[in-house]
């Protein structure tokens, strides 16, 4: 079997409200509960387990390869709701996005201050 990623844990200050941010903005399946965790699933069979933590949150990054149709409605539903992008994780590049490798792509902040990414071809492919 090939090794593949099935599960990460994301820390978050509330759950609930980081799990739906996410879901909502990919447009992906309404999270689900499972024990602790509130999970957001995606189209590859990796899920993104969302805890609460008491401690401060330490922002991650998490990038999502989408096609060309759902980066359109990714950006858009970014833009709708006024959230800042950057088309660089340093964030220097303020309300532009990116066409490395001959695709888009674009970062912008949860909830949490985790930076999440979407793009349109893998870096370096």
């Amino acid at each position: 079997m090939a090794v593949q990623l099935n599960h990460t844990i994301v820390w978050a200050n509330d759950k609930h409200a980081s799990a739906a941010f996410l879901a909502d903005v990919l447009g992906v399946a309404a999270p689900t509960r499972y024990g602790s965790f509130v999970i957001v699933q995606v189209a590859n069979d990796v899920s993104l387990d969302f805890l609460d933590v008491d401690d401060v949150v330490h922002p991650q990054h998490y990038a999502f390869l989408v096609s060309e149709d759902e980066f359109d409605e990714i950006f858009g539903r970014i833009r709708e709701r006024d959230l800042p992008y950057w088309a660089d994780p340093g964030q220097d590049k303020l309300g532009e996005i990116n066409t490395r490798d001959g695709g888009r792509g674009v970062y912008w902040e949860d909830p949490n201050g985790h930076l999440l990414e979407i793009l349109t071809r893998p870096y370096g492919g």
